[in-house]
């Protein structure tokens, strides 16, 4: 594997983890901060969503990192 090659799937893995992080960090604030504004349980229902979709991507990114990395591995 390049050198090249290995610095973009390791901003691409430090992508992911941050994307996890920081989905979790706002998921958490906003239920934290939902409830104590009287928003209306659609909200946390759409912030649910966005979440799942946020970590849906990451599963999907990290797949194709681990993909990448076997294929470097084998050939």
């Amino acid at each position: 594997m390049s050198e090249q090659s290995d610095k973009a799937q390791s901003r691409k893995g430090q992508t992911v983890a941050l994307v996890i992080a920081g989905t979790m960090l706002i998921w958490l604030a906003a239920n934290w901060a939902g409830p104590a504004l009287g928003l209306p349980g659609r909200y946390a229902l759409l912030i649910d969503f966005a979440a799942l979709a946020a970590l849906f991507w990451s599963l999907v990114v990290a797949y194709q990192l681990w993909q990448a990395r076997r294929a470097a591995d084998d050939g």
